[in-house]
């Protein structure tokens, strides 16, 4: 085959170590945009990134040379980097482990729409029953919940 063709659109979700508070509406979209920033450094494609004060839902469009784990690997180091020097935040980490969820393109509005809609979601459902449920419709099996959320 001459060429290469992908569509890899990823939902990723992460949080902060130990789902401290540390994403407060007032940085909220300066954290999204240094976010996209870095994914677009690195020929990725930001389609929709949001969460509340503990947590990430981002939706990429990634090239085949990454893997989800490299992408959150990048977005990670880079923000927490972030954090720490240009907003004083020296006590900021993402926790160790993420959820990664391969995204049909006719299903990135659905998933934006979700993204969008973080902060009412979470004023009925917590982060720890958010992410068992994403799991569960992705049918993840949970191994041990006693590592879940490391």
């Amino acid at each position: 085959m001459a060429n290469t063709y992908s569509s890899l659109f990823y939902h990723l979700v992460f949080s902060t170590k130990y789902r401290k508070r540390h994403i407060f509406p007032n940085i909220e979209e300066r954290v999204w945009r240094f976010i996209a920033g870095v994914a677009r450094k690195n020929k990725i494609t930001p389609i929709k990134l949001g969460g509340i004060e503990d947590h990430l839902h981002s939706l990429v469009l990634s090239p085949p040379k990454y893997s989800p784990s490299q992408i959150v690997q990048m977005l990670k180091i880079e923000s927490s980097r972030w954090f720490h020097e240009e907003l004083g935040k020296k006590s900021f980490g993402w926790q160790n482990g993420y959820a990664a969820f391969s995204v049909n393109k006719r299903s990135v509005p659905r998933v934006v729409a979700y993204i969008e809609n973080q902060r009412e979601h979470h004023q009925k459902f917590s982060f720890e029953d958010e992410y068992k449920e994403l799991l569960r419709l992705h049918e993840v099996d949970i191994v041990d919940e006693r590592y879940l959320f490391g």
